[in-house]
C-alpha cells in the first residue's frame, strides 16, 4: 500500500512540475521546432523527399511507401544560413536534387552567396545530387533552377542567363546548350526528352523558344511584341500552351487609376511555330493577371484540357478548357482561394491548398482539396481545425504527401491515402523535448471594422488565465500579399513570427495579428484594395482599427499598446508610430520601408522620354504622403529599429534615413544591425537575436519590473 501511495504521489508531482514548467518557456524553446520548407514526390513509385530546417541546420529527409519511415539523407550540421531550395526527385525516384545557398525569397541577389556566419570565403550557391538510398553527395556546380529530364539521366539549369546541361550523376562536366540573347530560363522538357521549351526574357518583351538536342538552331514560337511565358507541353509533344500578355510601352497613362491587365492562353504548333489564341481573360479588373501563388498555374491535363487559374469572379480559382477551344469550366466554385496547385501524375485531377472547408473560420486556414480536370467535383480532403498545404500525389497514385500543422503542433511532413485514411505524420521525433507543445495557446479568430466599414480579420493570442489588465501588442505581417492563419504558417518567415507571438503571450502580453487589406485570402477587392500602398495607404486604417479594438478589450491596458512588424509590416509599424503615437505607445520596426518615393521619383517625374503620366506630380505627392517619414514630426513613441545589412528585399538605407530623422526629432529609439544576414534571417541564431530583442523591448516598455528574459545557450 505504501508503494502504491508513493507511486501515485510521484505521478502527481511529476504532472504538477510538468505543468509548471510548461507555463514558462524561452524563445529558444519555442523556436526549436523543425520547419519543412520544401516537399516533392517522384513521378513514379511512392518515394517522397522534403527539406527541414532544424534550428538553422537544414537537411533533406526522404521516405518511401508503404511504411513511409522518415530518413535523414544529408548531413549539414551547422547553422550557417545556407538554405535548401528547388528540391526535386528524379522521375524514377533514384536521385534527389537540390540547390544549396542563396536567398530565394529575395527580390534581388537571389543567386548571390549568403554569409551570416562571417566566413572568410562565402559558400557558393550550388546544385547538389545524391542517390535516394544514400551515398556520395555530388556537386553539379554553380547554378540555379534545375530541371530533371524525363528519363532521369540529366538536368538542365540556368547560369548567367543561359541554359546548361549536365548528367544527373555528375559523370561529365556541365556544358552550355546554346547562347541566346536575353535572360533564358523556365525550362520544360518535352515528354520524349528530345526538346526543351524555355522563355527568353528581353526587357519589354519575351519569347518562348524550343531547343532540339542535335539541332543547330532555335525555334521561336509565334514571336511578337508581347511577353510570352509559362510554356507547357502537350502529352504527345506536338504542341505547347503558353501565357501571353502585352509588352511594355504605349502612351503613359494615369498612375493612380487601376486598370485591367490583359492576358491570354495560346496554343502553338511546335513544327510550324504558329500559335492561336485559346482563351482571353475578361476585360475587367477581376480578369487581370493572377498575382497569387503560382500565377496562372497553367497545366496541360488529361482529356486534352488546359487548366489554369483566374480571379475573374473575384477569387483566384481553377478553370478548365478544351485545348481545341470551347467554353471554360469553373472547376472550384466558391468564395475562397486556391494555392500550391499540383497536377496528379496521371494528369486527371488537381490537388491544392485552399482556405475553405465546413468551418466558417476556415477562411483563415489552409486545407488540401482535389478536383477533376474536366468537372467541378471539388472535395476538401483534410477538413478540421488543423492546417495543411503543399500537396503532391505520389507516383503510384495511392497517396498524397503534404505538410500539416495545428495551432500548437508545428509543421511536419504528412502522408495520407487518397482513399482518405488516417494521416501519417513523418518525423515527429524531430520535435525536441524542450519544445513547449503543451504551453502554446490556440489563437482565436476575431473581426472588427475599419473606419470605412471594411471588415478585417485577425487572430488573437491570449493566455488561458487572465488576471488584471495586460499590455497588448499588434502584429502586422509583411508582403503585403500575405495572410496570417489560425495556426502555424506555411512560410518559414511567418512561422518564426508565430513562435514569437506565442512567446510574447507567455511573457505577459496579449497579441493581435491583423490581416489588413492588400493581403490575400479575402478576394480581389481586398487584395487589390483602392488607394492602397503608395496610392494612399488605405490599409493603415485597418492597422489603426486593430490597435483601437485591442485597447477596448476589458483586460487590456489601453495605455500599453505596442506594435511590431517586418518588411511591409515594418512600414505600417512606422506609419502607426508616426501618425498615432497616442495610441501606439511603443513599436519595433523590422526592416521596414519608410519613404515610398525613394527610387521611384526620378522614374515617375522624369522618365527617359518626352511624355510622362498626366498625374505624375500628384502620384509622387501621394506616395510621399503615404510614407512614414512624411509624418515623422508627430512621432513621439519609442521604437526599436532592426535591419540586416545584406537585405535583398528592403534597402538598408531606408532604416539609416529613418534613424537620422528620429535623431534630429529627438524621438527615443534603439537600434539593432545584423551584419551580413538577409531579409529572411537565414541564420537561426540571428532569428533568435531579433525575436529576443523584440520581446525584451516590449518588456522594458510595458513590464519594467519583470526580469529580463535571456535566450538559452
Amino acid at each position: 500500500m505504501t508503494f502504491r501511495i508513493s507511486a501515485v504521489l510521484l505521478l502527481f508531482l511529476w504532472a504538477f512540475s510538468s505543468a509548471l514548467s510548461a507555463q514558462n518557456f524561452s524563445l529558444a524553446d519555442v523556436k526549436a521546432y523543425p520547419f519543412p520548407n520544401e516537399l516533392t514526390a517522384a513521378a513514379q513509385g511512392s518515394r517522397i523527399a522534403w527539406a527541414v530546417n532544424e534550428e538553422g541546420k537544414r537537411n533533406v529527409y526522404v521516405a518511401e511507401g508503404p511504411a513511409y519511415k522518415a530518413r535523414k539523407l544529408t548531413a549539414f550540421n551547422q547553422d550557417d544560413g545556407q538554405e535548401i531550395s528547388s528540391l526535386r526527385l528524379s522521375p524514377d525516384g533514384q536521385w534527389v536534387l537540390f540547390v544549396r545557398g542563396g536567398d530565394h525569397g529575395s527580390i534581388w541577389g537571389v543567386k548571390e552567396p549568403v554569409n551570416p556566419s562571417a566566413h572568410l570565403f562565402p559558400e557558393k550557391v550550388q546544385i547538389w545530387a545524391m542517390p535516394f538510398t544514400g551515398g556520395e553527395l555530388k556537386s553539379l556546380g554553380d547554378g540555379a533552377n534545375p530541371v530533371i529530364s524525363p528519363d532521369s539521366k540529366q538536368i538542365t539549369f540556368t547560369k548567367s542567363g543561359q541554359i546548361w546541361a549536365i548528367p544527373l550523376d555528375g559523370s561529365a562536366p556541365a556544358k552550355m546548350l546554346f547562347n541566346a540573347r536575353g535572360s533564358n530560363g523556365a525550362v520544360e522538357w518535352s515528354p520524349d526528352g528530345k526538346k526543351l521549351a524555355f522563355v527568353s526574357s528581353r526587357g519589354d518583351h519575351s519569347f518562348v523558344g524550343v531547343y532540339t538536342f542535335g539541332d543547330s538552331v532555335i525555334s521561336w514560337l509565334a514571336p511578337s511584341f508581347a511577353r510570352d511565358r509559362s510554356p507547357r507541353w502537350s502529352p504527345n509533344g506536338q504542341q505547347i500552351a503558353f501565357i501571353r500578355s502585352p509588352g511594355s510601352g504605349g502612351a503613359p497613362d494615369s498612375i493612380l487609376v487601376r486598370r485591367h491587365q490583359p492576358w491570354a492562353i495560346y496554343i502553338a504548333d511546335v513544327a510550324s511555330q504558329k500559335a492561336t489564341k485559346l482563351w482571353q481573360s475578361p476585360k475587367t479588373l477581376y480578369g487581370s493577371v493572377p498575382r497569387t501563388n503560382g500565377g496562372a498555374n497553367l497545366h496541360w491535363a488529361a482529356h486534352n484540357r488546359i487548366v489554369f487559374m483566374s480571379h475573374q469572379n473575384s477569387w483566384p480559382l481553377m478553370y478548365s478548357i478544351p485545348a481545341t477551344g470551347g467554353q471554360a469550366v469553373l472547376l472550384t466554385p466558391g468564395a475562397f482561394m486556391a494555392e500550391h496547385v499540383q497536377l496528379s501524375p496521371d494528369r486527371k485531377f488537381l490537388v491544392f491548398s485552399a482556405n475553405t472547408g465546413p468551418d466558417k473560420h476556415d477562411i483563415d486556414r489552409r486545407h488540401i482539396a482535389r478536383v477533376s480536370v474536366d468537372k467541378a467535383d471539388m472535395e476538401v480532403l483534410t477538413p478540421g481545425s488543423g492546417l495543411e498545404w503543399t500537396p503532391f500525389v505520389t507516383g503510384d497514385g495511392n497517396s498524397i504527401a503534404y505538410i500539416s500543422a495545428t495551432a500548437t503542433r508545428p509543421p511536419l511532413a504528412t502522408v495520407m491515402s487518397l482513399k482518405k485514411g488516417k494521416p501519417q505524420l513523418l518525423g515527429q521525433n524531430l520535435i525536441p523535448a524542450k519544445f513547449p507543445l503543451a504551453a502554446l495557446v490556440v489563437p482565436k479568430p476575431v473581426t472588427f471594422q475599419a473606419a470605412d466599414g471594411t471588415t478585417i480579420h485577425g487572430q488573437l493570442f491570449e493566455p488561458a488565465k487572465r488576471a488584471g489588465k495586460r499590455p497588448g501588442v499588434v502584429y502586422v505581417h509583411g508582403g503585403p500579399s500575405r495572410q496570417m492563419l489560425l495556426g502555424w504558417n506555411y512560410s518559414d518567415y511567418y512561422a518564426n513570427v508565430y513562435a514569437l507571438n506565442q512567446y510574447l503571450v507567455n511573457q505577459g502580453f496579449t497579441v493581435l495579428s491583423v490581416n489588413y487589406r492588400l493581403g490575400i485570402g479575402y478576394g480581389y477587392d481586398f487584395h487589390q484594395a483602392k488607394k492602397g500602398g503608395e496610392e494612399g495607404a488605405s490599409e493603415y486604417q485597418d492597422v489603426k482599427a486593430a490597435g483601437e479594438w485591442l485597447a477596448r478589450q476589458r483586460d487590456i491596458n489601453p495605455a500599453q499598446i505596442g506594435i511590431y512588424g517586418g518588411s511591409y509590416g515594418g512600414y505600417l509599424t512606422a506609419m502607426a508610430l508616426a501618425r498615432d503615437s497616442k495610441l501606439f505607445a511603443a513599436g519595433v520596426d523590422i526592416h521596414g520601408v519608410h519613404d515610398l518615393t525613394t527610387g521611384s521619383t526620378q522614374r515617375v517625374l522624369n522618365p527617359d522620354r518626352f511624355e510622362r503620366a498626366p498625374d505624375a506630380e500628384l502620384a509622387t505627392k501621394i506616395a510621399w504622403e503615404s510614407s512614414p517619414t512624411a509624418d515623422v514630426k508627430t512621432w513621439t513613441s519609442p521604437v526599436l529599429i532592426i535591419h540586416a545589412d545584406d537585405d535583398r528585399n528592403v534597402e538598408f538605407p531606408q532604416s539609416t534615413d529613418l534613424v537620422n530623422r528620429l535623431e534630429a526629432q529627438g524621438v527615443p529609439y534603439e537600434t539593432m544591425v545584423i551584419v551580413d544576414d538577409t531579409h529572411h534571417w537565414m541564420s537561426h541564431r540571428n532569428a533568435l537575436l531579433v525575436g529576443q530583442a523584440t520581446a525584451d523591448f516590449f518588456r522594458k516598455m510595458f513590464l519594467p519590473s519583470s526580469k529580463k528574459a535571456e535566450p538559452k545557450k
